[in-house]
C-alpha cells in the first residue's frame, strides 16, 4: 500500500513563508513525477508545481519566483518552499506522485491535503 504523507501546512501572515513537505511511504519500484495541486472551495485542484528533477520543473502562470519545487529523490520526498505568501494562496494543498508500486503500473497517488491559510 502506497501513502503521500503532507505536513507544513498553517497559518501564515502575508508576506510570510512555509514549506510544505511530502513523503512517499510504501512499496515503491520508481517515482515518475511529483507535483503540488490547491484546491479552492468549490473548485477544482489546480497545479502550482511538478518536478521530474532539478532540471525539469514546471509551475503556474505567476508562482515562479515566489513558490520553488524540489524533490529528494533518495528518501521519496518533494518540498515546496512558499515565500512572500498572499491572501489568495489560501487553499488545501494537494502532494502528487506519479508512480509505480510493487505489483501495479503506474498511475497518480494523492496526498490527503494540507491546509495553508494566509491571513491579511
Amino acid at each position: 500500500q502506497v501513502q503521500l504523507v503532507e505536513s507544513g501546512g498553517g497559518l501564515v501572515q502575508t508576506g510570510g513563508s512555509l514549506r510544505l513537505s511530502c513523503a512517499v511511504i510504501g512499496s515503491i519500484e520508481s517515482i515518475n513525477v511529483m507535483a503540488w495541486y490547491r484546491q479552492y472551495p468549490g473548485k477544482q485542484r489546480e497545479l502550482v508545481a511538478s518536478i521530474y528533477d532539478d532540471r525539469n520543473t514546471n509551475y503556474a502562470d505567476d508562482l515562479e519566483g515566489r513558490f520553488t519545487i524540489s524533490r529528494d529523490k533518495s528518501k521519496n520526498m518533494t518540498f515546496l518552499q512558499m515565500n512572500s505568501l498572499r491572501p489568495e494562496d489560501t487553499a488545501l494543498y494537494y502532494c502528487n506522485a506519479y508512480l509505480k508500486a510493487v505489483s501495479t503500473w503506474y498511475r497518480d497517488y494523492w496526498g490527503q491535503g494540507t491546509q495553508v491559510t494566509v491571513s491579511s
